[in-house]
């Protein structure tokens, strides 16, 4: 039997038998499973990212590549993609390009989360940055992608706030100089994970973006951190959505796949489909549930969430 024939029947079979137990536990009405369009694309272009079907798939990366196309999954994201060997690099990339599908974000090496903060305007920093964007370029050329994330890093609180987003903005405009002729883009990832970090909502990385004007220098809007630090998401999306490059998912609280939270992701995939956003929305979470169950469950609550046509 050919593989892509009994991953498909593999999926249906497990997911035919999720979906029955939860209809009887919780009485739900409708009964019928989205597993008989498993291999139709989404109507979004949702990324995965390594682990995430590591049960059905396996623990190789690459197979687990192969085994979210057979779902439907046209996109992979991978943070930690600069760490990994170079002939490793190389053969996800030739994964994607064999199979057609598309290479999301991965971090810029040494790009922030305190650790290297812009801020401060200290040239040490500086050259750090700059050479994860060289980095970044050459990482870029493996995977055939175009994004790699940016956090900016702590407040220098010593400094005022213009000061700090001064620094900032020079160090960006820096950086875009060496990812604009290689048309790659750097994502601004605002967060949530701590105060202390230096962006922290859409507008603040709206005014820093439309600063640095460069096309190399956009928004990564994650939903999820938005939701922690701003809330009111559409109206947010809606004001920023001429410098977003990027989004990335996950739902509040806990920060698992849609459906399991307080966010209505259907509505929010409906609005960006209606807007025309034609890019990658990556998976940045984990799984509600263990094991080949979880996995089936996380497909059956982007298949919910994706069907709003």
């Amino acid at each position: 039997m050919k593989r892509r024939n009994f991953m498909q029947q593999a999926a249906l079979a497990g997911a035919s038998v999720f979906t029955a137990g939860l209809a009887t536990a919780s009485g739900i009405k409708n009964e019928k499973t989205n597993a008989a369009a498993a291999d139709k694309p989404f109507n979004m272009n949702y990324a995965i990212h390594d682990g995430m079907f590591k049960n059905n798939g396996g623990n190789d990366f690459i197979d687990q590549i192969k085994y979210a196309y057979d779902m439907g999954f046209r996109s992979i994201e991978d943070n930690g993609m600069s760490g990994r060997p170079v002939a490793q690099q190389e053969k996800i990339g030739d994964t994607l390009a064999k199979l057609g599908m598309s290479m999301g974000v991965f971090v810029l090496d040494k790009g922030g989360n305190g650790a290297n903060t812009l801020a401060a305007g200290k040239q040490e920093y500086v050259d750090i940055f700059l050479k994860g964007c060289r980095q970044a370029v050459e990482v870029s050329k493996r995977i055939n992608g175009k994004l790699t994330t940016v956090v900016p890093g702590d407040f220098e609180r010593r400094l005022p706030i213009g000061i700090q987003t001064g620094n900032v903005i020079e160090a960006l405009r820096r950086g875009a100089e060496i990812l604009e002729p290689n048309n790659i883009v750097m994502v601004l990832e605002a967060l949530s994970d701590t105060p202390n970090l230096f962006l922290r909502t859409s507008d603040q990385t709206y005014e820093i973006c439309k600063a640095v004007n460069s096309p190399s220098c956009k928004i990564l809007y994650d939903i999820y951190h938005m939701q922690r630090n701003e809330g009111d998401l559409i109206n947010h999306i809606d004001h920023a959505y001429g410098e977003i490059g990027y989004f990335q998912i996950g739902d509040n609280p806990g920060r698992k796949e849609p459906t399991t939270g307080e966010i209505n992701y259907k509505n929010i995939f409906k609005h960006l489909y209606n807007k025309g956003y034609k890019g990658i929305l990556g998976m940045e979470h984990g799984n509600s549930l263990p094991g080949k169950e979880g996995e089936m469950a996380l497909i059956k609550a982007y298949r919910d969430s994706d069907n709003f046509m």
